[in-house]
């Protein structure tokens, strides 16, 4: 059943309208990259644009348990990062198909067989995922589409299906109304998403 949440939620992101910068961002942050510009008589200037590099100060872990939850989170997030940034990619593509259809009709009829298409991409990896692993990836999402799974839940079913999606997760201790915050609580998670990002971690 946990395994079966974290799908729909997925899939119910997946019509997000939100409009991403996020290649251009991942480009200027995090990979080295080169153009060249051709001049007049013939020459040319090669232009080489180097990543930021990330400088932290050291963790000082003060218990066993708190150096296990930061190595878990580093697992938790090279894990899931590459779906959340996938999955950004569909709302991309979802947005673009959905908008250029006339009517509401055409709409769902496209996206549930979209949806399909979704759940034969992702469904296999998602059922090998750890619990922690979900959760990561539900916060991720939420950093993406600026968005909690409940309120996309809402959004494109209705309040009544997001309280019941909201219910079962709760059995499962989640919380489909929490916030990615990093500033706070996920601060942490933020500083290894950028070390992995750069190839730094």
């Amino acid at each position: 059943m946990r395994h079966r949440l974290l799908i729909v939620i997925l899939l119910l992101s997946s019509v997000s309208t939100t409009v991403f910068a996020g290649d251009y961002l991942d480009k200027v942050l995090y990979h080295t990259y080169m153009r060249y510009d051709h001049l007049p008589d013939g020459d040319s200037i090669m232009h080489v644009y180097l990543h930021d590099v990330f400088v932290y100060p050291p963790l000082k872990f003060k218990s066993k348990a708190q150096e296990k939850f930061y190595w878990r989170t580093v697992r938790d997030v090279k894990k899931t990062l590459p779906y959340a940034r996938s999955i950004r990619k569909d709302i991309i593509y979802a947005d673009r198909e959905m908008a250029a259809l006339e009517t509401r009709k055409e709409q769902k009829k496209w996206f549930r067989k979209y949806e399909k298409e979704l759940f034969r991409k992702y469904e296999k990896d998602f059922r090998g995922m750890y619990a922690s692993q979900g959760r990561m990836l539900m916060l991720l999402l939420d950093r993406e589409c600026d968005r909690t799974s409940f309120e996309l839940i809402e959004l494109y079913k209705n309040r009544f299906v997001a309280n019941f999606w909201q219910f079962i997760a709760k059995l499962f201790k989640n919380d489909l109304k929490e916030e990615y915050d990093a500033e706070d609580k996920d601060k942490i998670t933020e500083r290894v998403i950028n070390l992995v990002m750069a190839g730094q971690l």
